[in-house]
């Protein structure tokens, strides 16, 4: 029984050493010479804004210094100084390439000097078992008469013309209303707004609201009554009845414009100068729309099916620094909307650390395909030339009307360009693959 539990124990530690062979601890010591010169730069640093009675500030001597502060106090800033020397050497001397930023302790901090403990992970091993003959097509798309209608509903409304309106407000029109809000006779917040242009039939006003407004003049004021709806945002009004005071400044309307020679001038759109031409135009647009996300899916389903006969063990390391850089992508787009996350935080009323789950998944995708793909472009041996990089870099400056030097600077240099040409490359091999 001892023996079978033995085993068992071994196995299991076998296992784990399999599992974690990716994961490397490696131990530099710096100390001798090196050590003590990075002492003396730390007490220059501290030296500028020590104070002992006696002597001037900046002026104390080390063996006074040390007697007053301890030794110790020098030796944080020493070994800062000589971390990123340290993890060179690492390198250098273990010959391992990072996958992530590696992770870093103090084995020990002494007057003799440091050693620090890096655990650098590399690339785990990849086994794609099948990614060919999948057999997966793409979808074919049409365009259909209501989808050309629509749109065309749409281009004719952005060049909608807006005119003052003598007489009453009717649906669709534009009426510029002062308004304000009250809850049991009491004004509340947010309530209230002037020379506000409310679209009628919009339905961007609380229900009923908008309907009360139908039939009132330029000049007029009235009462509109109206119950907040149950799941409205603010807390204080969901469900609650309120009166808004209203006056109409101003009553317009919408003309719609007649597909006449002046719209086309003012459409311009090159060769398009009928609504014939327009609606072929339009019916062009919709389709290599629709073919995009069509070729988008397509490689989706694709990459996804591949991704069901690999065998690997991704480090949780490779998935947290993708979920940080999600996270920040997340946070750069909702800057661009004017919203910061703290912002989006009360108003989903979650937290980082429930967005953090919520990328995670997305996270582990983006490295699962990642790793399969190197590894495909390993197998079908699918090289870039630094010519076709070069070529790349000055193609995307020229489309984002960007210095090369100022591209490369963005995207993470050549190599960056190189990696990217080789993934779309192993991309469309998987597609000749699968047809």
């Amino acid at each position: 029984m001892a023996k079978a539990l033995e085993k068992e124990k071994q196995q299991k530690t076998e296992t784990k050493k399999e599992k974690n062979k990716n994961i490397h601890e490696i131990v530099i010591k710096m100390d001798g010479e090196r050590w003590e010169k990075a002492m003396d730069d730390s007490f220059k640093k501290h030296q500028k804004d020590a104070k002992v009675d006696g002597f001037r500030k900046g002026k104390v001597p080390r063996n006074i210094y040390e007697k007053h502060f301890g030794k110790e106090s020098l030796f944080i800033d020493a070994a800062d100084s000589l971390l990123q020397e340290a993890y060179e050497k690492a390198i250098d001397e273990s010959k391992l390439i990072p996958v992530v930023q590696p992770g870093v302790d103090l084995k020990s901090l002494d007057e003799n000097g440091v050693e620090f403990l890096f655990k650098i992970i590399t690339k785990p091993e990849v086994k794609v078992k099948k990614y060919k003959g999948l057999s997966i097509k793409p979808e074919k798309v049409k365009v259909t008469k209501e989808e050309i209608d629509h749109e065309l509903s749409h281009v004719l409304e952005r060049y909608t013309e807006i005119a003052l309106k003598e007489g009453k407000v009717e649906n669709g029109d534009i009426a510029v209303i002062d308004f304000e809000g009250f809850k049991d006779g009491v004004a509340f917040d947010g309530g209230k707004g002037e020379n506000y242009s409310l679209e009628i039939g919009s339905n961007t006003f609380i229900p009923g609201f908008e309907e009360q407004v139908i039939g009132m003049k330029s000049g007029e004021e009235k009462e509109i009554k109206v119950t907040f709806p149950d799941d409205y945002n603010a807390e204080d009004l969901k469900g609650c009845d309120a009166t808004f005071k209203v006056k109409v400044n101003e009553v317009k309307e919408k003309i719609k414009r007649e597909m006449d020679e002046d719209f086309f001038l003012d459409l311009g759109m090159e060769g398009v100068n009928s609504e014939e031409s327009l609606r072929k135009e339009i019916e062009s647009n919709i389709k290599a729309q629709k073919d995009a996300d069509a070729e988008n899916k397509y490689i989706d389903k694709i990459l996804e099916e591949v991704s069901k006969n690999v065998d690997v063990d991704i480090p949780q390391e490779m998935v947290d620094e993708e979920t940080e850089r999600l996270l920040k992508r997340f946070e750069q787009q909702m800057q661009m909307q004017g919203i910061s996350l703290d912002v989006y935080y009360q108003f989903t009323q979650t937290t980082e650390e429930n967005l953090k789950e919520q990328l995670e998944k997305e996270a582990y995708q983006n490295v699962l395909y990642r790793l399969m793909l190197e590894e495909i472009t390993s197998l079908e041996k699918i090289e870039v030339t630094a010519e076709e990089a070069e070529e790349e870099a000055l193609n995307l400056a020229k489309k984002y009307q960007m210095e090369k030097e100022q591209l490369l600077e963005q995207f993470g240099g050549i190599d960056m360009i190189q990696y990217d040409l080789e993934m779309r490359k192993t991309i469309e091999t998987l597609k000749e693959l699968n047809k």
